[in-house]
């Protein structure tokens, strides 16, 4: 007996990369909290305050999946200084990459190309 398994697609979804998928060494909340940081708009406040409150997860654990993206290469995160136009505090800026930047940390299923 085989599984017939159907989508109901609505709209508003998100189109994304399925590389981050297939990675073995990658843990599950890295892999939601990737996929969901890629639906989110452009605009979106992607501080960990900001994605740990439309989270159940913690902001310690939001930190620590971050971190876990930065060293698997789907995330670089840029300090900058403190100036006059930030209020005098450190900001940063978060670059998210739908595809690791640094694929040979990656221990792949299978090929990305299937």
């Amino acid at each position: 007996m085989s599984s017939v398994i159907r989508v109901e697609k609505t709209k508003n979804y998100t189109v994304m990369s399925n590389q981050h998928f297939h990675v073995l060494n990658m843990s599950l909340k890295a892999k939601g909290l990737l996929s969901l940081i890629l639906s989110l708009p452009e605009n979106w406040d992607y501080s960990i305050s900001g994605l740990a409150s439309i989270c159940k997860e913690s902001y310690g654990t939001v930190r620590s999946v971050l971190e876990e993206l930065k060293d698997l290469g789907y995330l670089k995160v840029i300090k900058h200084s403190p100036s006059a136009e930030n209020g005098g505090r450190y900001t940063y800026e978060y670059i998210i990459y739908e595809v690791s930047q640094t694929p040979n940390k990656l221990k792949m299923k299978w090929s990305s190309n299937k």
